[in-house]
């Protein structure tokens, strides 16, 4: 009789093992079907919010140089270098505003749009949504527009020629350089410099 006991109490131990293994087979199976699955959103993700393939970038020189004065930028609208010690409070302007303050923005990470003086008004409706609905954007219109180009999305060390406020292109730029790594000053505030038009 305990040798029939001693075979019964192997032959649940083995049946327990199976089902064990078929548990944890099955766990590990969902964790690389979930591992996999997320691999590929994140793919997908970066490849429809990635920033544009057109972005110029530009070495501004290093941040945090402060003057009072104008400064002679190199690209038109500026993406960087010198700029006024007080920042412009990022939103929608009606008016220009000036590069040296709109510079030190980029500094904090905000990305400016500027928009040809006779952009379509409902284009410049769109702007305005853009920059009320989010936080770090600066919109201006821009009378020295680079070759006739009606829009251009720029943030600290790089820039974009648009074809329009409608453009795909501009959600993407915004998606990479809204306080993105090129920041020099991640975290630092829009709000609170000046609302000065020229």
């Amino acid at each position: 009789m305990a040798t029939k006991r001693s075979g019964r109490s192997r032959g649940g131990t083995s049946g327990g093992s199976r089902r064990v293994y078929i548990i944890v087979g099955a766990i590990v199976v969902a964790f690389v079907a979930g591992f996999v699955a997320l691999a590929v959103l994140d793919y997908r993700q970066q490849n429809a919010s990635g920033a544009p393939g057109d972005v110029k970038t530009y070495d501004v020189g290093p941040a945090g140089k402060h003057t009072e004065g104008n400064v002679d930028y190199k690209q038109s609208p500026p993406t960087g270098g010198p700029h006024n010690p007080v920042w412009q409070n990022c939103g929608f302007y009606d008016k220009p505003v000036r590069d040296e303050n709109a510079v030190h923005s980029l500094e904090h990470g905000a990305v400016w749009i500027t928009y040809s003086p006779d952009l379509p008004k409902d284009q410049v409706n769109q702007l305005k949504d853009i920059a009320e609905s989010k936080s770090y954007i600066l919109v201006s219109p821009y009378p020295d527009m680079p070759n006739g180009v009606p829009v251009v999305a720029s943030a600290w060390g790089k820039q974009v020629y648009l074809d329009g406020a409608n453009d795909p292109d501009l959600d993407r730029f915004i998606q990479a350089y809204r306080q993105g790594p090129q920041t020099p000053e991640p975290g630092a505030v829009c709000t609170g410099g000046t609302s000065a038009t020229q």
